[in-house]
């Protein structure tokens, strides 16, 4: 499954947003969803559940072990207590895709939304949009992992300034090659925790261990000038060493000059490597993948 890094407009896309309140937030509803819907989940969870155990980050997985969820669509209110008093962030339930702007200011509050409609049996391996499931078992997780908690608000506070310089599509990459498709160097090998690998089948194993696809160290200009794939797994993948390389090598980076250089630019094709790129050597990732 691929999601854009940032929301879009609504156009032709699922979500009852005629009850929406002004910051495009809705409740759960949790009493509404079927049995259908929560075996949907069940299935749906023991899948990515057994994937996860070997390709993600141990952040990831400490996370998901703490919301406990595997036996069928979490309560947000209880998912709230837990990541609220571990990093002080809440989840908010939405129809889908957000503004931007309203997108950015939960973000820097530290409000989450998540989805709250869950896919249809058809759309068990591949989804166009965000559905519940990615949004929650792809995202919540990392929301415990404190460096990373910073991190995302600090996200969402650097949006303003992107809008306001025409520099969008050149934040968006961040989150798109992080919070999205993010992998990291551990001591067990490469291991995403990334919610658009984490909550894709496919992209889970391939993403670790294809031995052909690009995968670059982290490097925050790279990433702003690098275009991504919306249809298909990712061509690069930046690799970090921790999360907190997340809040050391971007939250006290200045952007504005950055998008001054290159917002005009044409963006890097990925997976064409370049003279000045570091690449991660994948037999260090041979080490342990079990």
């Amino acid at each position: 499954m691929e999601t854009p890094a940032t929301a879009k407009s609504t156009s032709g896309l699922r979500g009852d947003y005629s009850r929406a309140a002004d910051d495009w937030t809705v409740t759960q509803d949790w009493d509404s969803y079927s049995e259908q819907e929560h075996d949907r989940w069940r299935r749906l969870y023991a899948r990515q559940g057994a994937l996860v155990q070997h390709h993600a980050a141990p952040g990831f997985l400490m996370g998901l072990n703490r919301l406990d969820c595997a036996a069928g669509i979490p309560r947000f209110n209880d998912a709230n207590r837990l990541i609220g008093e571990a990093t002080g962030w809440q989840l908010v339930a939405v129809p889908g895709f957000i503004p931007d702007e309203t997108f950015f200011d939960h973000l820097a509050n530290r409000r989450f939304p998540v989805t709250r409609w869950i896919r249809e049996e058809h759309e068990l391996d591949y989804l166009v949009e965000p559905d519940l499931f990615h949004d929650f078992f792809g995202h919540v997780p990392m929301l415990l992992d404190p460096a990373f908690a910073d991190f995302l608000a600090a996200y969402g506070q650097a949006g303003e300034r992107a809008m306001a310089m025409d520099a969008l599509d050149m934040l968006a990459r961040i989150y798109w090659y992080t919070v999205e498709f993010g992998l990291l160097d551990t001591p067990k090998g490469l291991k995403a925790f990334g919610a658009g690998i984490v909550s894709s089948a496919g992209e889970t194993v391939f993403s670790v261990t294809d031995p052909d696809v690009l995968r670059l160290r982290f490097d925050p200009e790279r990433v702003m000038r690098t275009a991504y794939a919306i249809d298909d797994f990712q061509k690069v993948y930046f690799v970090l060493d921790s999360t907190q390389q997340l809040i050391d090598g971007l939250v006290d980076l200045d952007f504005g000059p950055i998008y001054t250089a290159y917002r005009d630019k044409e963006a890097f094709v990925p997976g064409e490597a370049r003279d000045t790129d570091a690449i991660y050597p994948m037999h260090r990732n041979a080490k342990d993948q079990t």
